[in-house]
């Protein structure tokens, strides 16, 4: 496929990496050759550039599968995700599910993405409800706005929470931030 029909959104595969197209701007000076001003993102690093293409340059589009897997178990740096559907075991090393593992717990369901069958992202649910397995006691001194504390969830990760929330609590957590929304 043409650069100059390329859309925003769009996944494709330029010098051997995979890329969404975040903007897509198609410029016309006068005296010069057409061109295409981008932003492009890496899929697999999230780096994102800024390049100009031709508008005749061939890049091939690709699709993004995208599954939803239940967590089973981790041995070692290796992560077990099972296909609900088919029931076979997806094994992802720690690098390939990333961040993802601070908010998924054993039957857990996250969305694995795929290209050509190669895994690129592992992505929990936008909201988690997790327990809090230990926290700072709640110390109320002089504050003008509402005070946090550290609270270390099931799965490791520490969040900031207000002073009320304690040990054994269920709270509800962003992804995408990583922040405190609701006590459950």
């Amino acid at each position: 496929m043409q650069t100059g029909d390329i859309k925003i959104g769009n996944t494709f595969i330029y010098d051997g990496k995979i890329y969404t197209a975040i903007e897509w701007q198609h410029v016309c000076q006068p005296r010069l050759a057409a061109f295409i001003k981008a932003r492009i993102k890496n899929v697999e690093t999230g780096a994102v550039l800024e390049r100009n293409f031709k508008t005749n340059e061939n890049v091939e589009l690709c699709t993004i599968e995208r599954k939803d897997m239940e967590y089973l178990y981790n041995d070692n740096d290796i992560y077990y995700f099972m296909d609900m559907e088919t029931y076979d075991q997806l094994p992802l090393s720690k690098e390939q599910v990333g961040d993802a593992m601070r908010y998924l717990v054993e039957n857990s369901v996250a969305t694995i993405e795929r290209v050509n069958d190669k895994v690129i992202s592992v992505n929990p649910p936008l909201f988690v409800n997790l327990k809090i397995v230990d926290c700072e006691p709640a110390v109320q001194g002089n504050t003008s706005k509402s005070a946090m504390k550290s609270a270390k969830l099931e799965t490791g990760f520490t969040v900031k929470v207000p002073l009320f929330v304690a040990q054994g609590d269920t709270i509800k957590i962003d992804t995408r931030t990583g922040e405190y929304l609701e006590r459950v």
